[in-house]
């Protein structure tokens, strides 16, 4: 199959014939349909975090199944599925307590190790161990992923677009629905207006947020986030974010949420804080980024600051409601895509990515 190798953040990806083995007995395999390209995926490019390599990269996707291994069940050939980057074990006491997203089996060993759950790679490229991204790896044609991490949704909702459910939409509305549990009539700053972004303020209107502030340096992305529901927009790239949106709102905001993950954003979603109000880190750092903050202040007034991973969902109750939300017409995924491009423009998808000036590009096979 072709698909797009990442061997040396110092040099672009490439599209490359890689060879693909049979799914084992708890595998699926499956044909992908779309992929979006996300800055999780720029990070493992720019060298931002450890991987072993060569890897295929991607992880938000979607697709229909062509084979199933020999002990999956509720799954068969012809399924229209949702890829999901965390594979919850089931067994671990993250997952047996419903917080699948912090699946220790699943941080262990495939996302740390770029293998399956077994310690062992699908993948090869001319005999050589080819390795998987966060278990998926949906910039190629085709995937063999754990069974627990391929979500069956309904068939009927449009299957490439519904890729971006995969991550960035259960990302941004699951850090509002679940991480923060966003309160009827609460205030929220969003810092970062991409894909995972503009996700958050869809998820801030579910939540019945009275006032929703996006915040970023391109005033289209600012000019979208209105048409998905942000009641203002800061253009940050006049001055210090936090100070504009202080001005805006001057007791700051019952929520911040940092879509971006730089330090200075983290910075500023504590600083745009009120009395009792929670800073919400989405975007993911650097390794070894430390962010400053005035802990006196924080404890002062209560403030309080979230981590969040994948949205704190639970995979296979979530990602199917985030469909049926879509198909209700409660959630947008058309205005989250910038561009639809074939696997052969991954790198340039990635360089655009890289300026900001994007949303969601769509790889498409």
């Amino acid at each position: 199959m072709k698909a797009v190798v990442l061997r040396d953040p110092s040099a672009r990806v490439r599209v490359e014939e890689v060879e693909l083995a049979p799914p084992g007995r708890d595998e699926v395999l499956v044909e992908m349909a779309a992929a979006g390209v996300c800055h999780t995926d720029l990070h493992l490019v720019r060298g931002d975090w450890p991987h072993p390599l060569p890897v295929i990269l991607g992880h938000e996707g979607s697709g229909r199944i062509l084979e199933v291994g020999a002990a999956v069940e509720g799954l068969a050939v012809g399924d229209h599925v949702v890829l999901s980057w965390v594979a919850p074990c089931g067994v671990c006491r993250y997952c047996l307590a419903g917080r699948e997203a912090r699946c220790s089996t699943w941080g262990s060993t495939i996302a740390a190790s770029g293998t399956l759950a077994d310690g062992t790679s699908r993948m090869s490229i001319g005999g050589e161990q080819a390795f998987h991204y966060l278990g998926v790896s949906s910039f190629a044609e085709r995937a063999v992923l754990p069974a627990s991490g391929v979500i069956k949704v309904r068939s009927d909702a449009p299957l490439e677009d519904i890729a971006l459910v995969g991550c960035a939409v259960a990302t941004g509305v699951g850090a509002v629905l679940n991480t923060a549990a966003v309160e009827p009539g609460s205030t929220v700053a969003v810092i970062g207006c991409g894909g995972v972004g503009l996700s958050i303020i869809q998820g801030a209107v579910l939540a019945g947020a009275s006032r929703i502030i996006a915040v970023d340096v391109v005033g289209t992305k600012l000019d979208v986030a209105r048409t998905l529901g942000a009641t203002d927009a800061v253009l940050a790239g006049r001055g210090d974010a936090a100070k504009l949106l202080l001005d805006l709102l001057a007791d700051g905001v019952d929520y911040a949420f940092d879509a971006i993950g730089h330090v200075s954003t983290t910075e500023a979603a504590i600083d745009m804080l009120g009395i009792g109000g929670a800073a919400v880190v989405v975007g993911l750092p650097a390794t070894g980024s430390s962010a400053k903050f005035d802990p006196l202040a924080l404890a002062e007034a209560e403030r309080r600051i979230l981590g969040c991973n994948y949205g704190s969902i639970r995979p296979h109750r979530d990602i199917p409601h985030l469909v049926d939300l879509v198909m209700e017409g409660r959630l947008r995924l058309d205005s989250l895509v910038s561009s639809r491009r074939s696997l052969e423009d991954a790198a340039d998808a990635l360089d655009v990515l890289a300026t900001g000036s994007s949303l969601r590009t769509l790889l498409i096979p």
